[in-house]
């Protein structure tokens, strides 16, 4: 799905590769999966084993040593084979960025190498039922005890934690918070950790990477559990934000060229009064928009991950990936619906089943609203609403 985006030698290679991997199974798979709520084991270790897991991740700790850029490639291309994996976003990108960024080395041996190899993963744990898009004001506690700590809290709408061997949590860490401030930090907790269970959230949404409510009720966690300094895990889990918006952006992308693509081929294909639908321009137009605005998101994407890369302050850049990704993959996806007709509500044509992971993307990971608001205030320097 070149499009605009001009790949170097490397990211062809790595799409060509990823390519492969999606036609192996296609789209069908992952929908039947997500219906059925089974698992994508086979895929997951396909990827794995073709080092498409950890292609961000670095060399000596079983990365291919690249950076957003090939993660982008890898995320667009398995989306736009109808396969949406909310799991790699999670579980490599953010999780894996931020152990990169902040964890010991011993933490990083640990598990680095074994998300990069498919062996393991890990869940993120930042969203309350209360605290909304307000990190801020998390409830979820963690206070000293002996060596380690106590966590107690729940966390709503945690991805694929069923499939996890653990979660990186985010909590409020009572020892370093006052009645002003209230400092984060940050933890690899155990999914079979003793306190710890989780409740799956019945949703509309068709994907193998469901979406649960975790509780913790006095998890205890020693001194090992801890990712860079506590008290600071607000600057520590930014650090996983922006490759999180970035690959939302690629996720959307993807999606958006899958719609575009076979609302294309249909629209060739099928005729009505002698002459294919797509020589109508009620059709045409309306697919040739969705085609631009899905291409202008990827570009935004691209150049978030660039910016990214080079170590440039890449939060403007990866909000607006975010949100022009995700906005015109939504759009995309209802025109091709729309284009195909009463067939678009079909199992058989594998769109109708990916409206509501691809509108999720407009609320999550950060709402419209919010990048709005970042962008209002940071780009544009107007007053702050909140």
């Amino acid at each position: 799905m070149p499009g605009l985006i001009s790949d170097n030698d490397e990211h062809r290679l790595l799409r060509e590769t990823t390519a492969r991997i999606a036609e192996k199974y296609g789209a069908s798979y992952f929908l039947e999966r997500g219906r059925a709520g089974g698992d994508i084991d086979e895929l997951w270790q396909d990827l794995a084993v073709s080092g498409l897991l950890g292609v961000h991740l670095p060399e000596e700790y079983g990365g291919g040593g690249g950076g957003m850029a090939e993660a982008v490639v890898v995320v667009e291309e398995l989306a736009a084979h109808g396969m949406p994996l909310l799991i790699w976003v999670i579980s490599p990108a953010i999780c894996g960025s931020i152990l990169n960024n902040h964890a010991t080395d011993e933490m990083k041996r640990r598990w680095l190498p074994a998300l990069a190899d498919g062996s393991k993963k890990m869940a993120f744990g930042l969203t309350e039922p209360d605290a909304g898009s307000n990190s801020h004001d998390l409830k979820t506690t963690a206070r000293r005890d002996g060596d380690g700590w106590t966590i107690s809290g729940s966390k709503y709408y945690i991805s694929a934690i069923d499939q996890a061997d653990a979660v990186l949590l985010v909590a409020r860490d009572a020892d370093h918070s006052t009645d002003s401030r209230k400092a984060l930090s940050l933890f690899v907790v155990p999914t079979d950790a003793l306190g710890l269970s989780i409740q799956k959230i019945d949703t509309s949404i068709v994907s193998p990477d469901k979406q649960f409510t975790v509780f913790l009720d006095d998890v205890r966690v020693g001194p090992e559990a801890l990712i860079g300094h506590a008290g600071n895990g607000l600057r520590q889990v930014f650090s996983g934000l922006n490759p999180e918006r970035i690959l939302v952006g690629a996720l959307c992308g993807g999606i958006g060229n899958y719609a575009v693509t076979k609302a294309a081929d249909y629209a060739r294909d099928r005729q009505v009064w002698s002459v294919p639908i797509g020589a109508h321009q009620g059709i045409s137009h309306p697919l040739a928009a969705a085609h631009i605005e899905v291409e202008l998101g990827r570009l935004a994407t691209a150049r978030s991950a660039e910016l990214f890369d080079a170590g440039e302050n890449a939060a403007e850049a990866a909000n607006i990936a975010k949100y022009a990704a995700s906005e015109a993959a939504l759009k995309a996806l209802d025109q091709s619906i729309q284009t195909h007709g009463g067939n678009g509500l079909t199992h058989e044509y594998g769109l109708s089943e990916l409206w509501f992971v691809t509108r999720l993307m407009r609320t999550a990971p950060v709402s419209r609203e919010m990048v709005l608001n970042f962008v209002a205030q940071t780009s544009l320097n107007l007053p702050r609403s909140y």
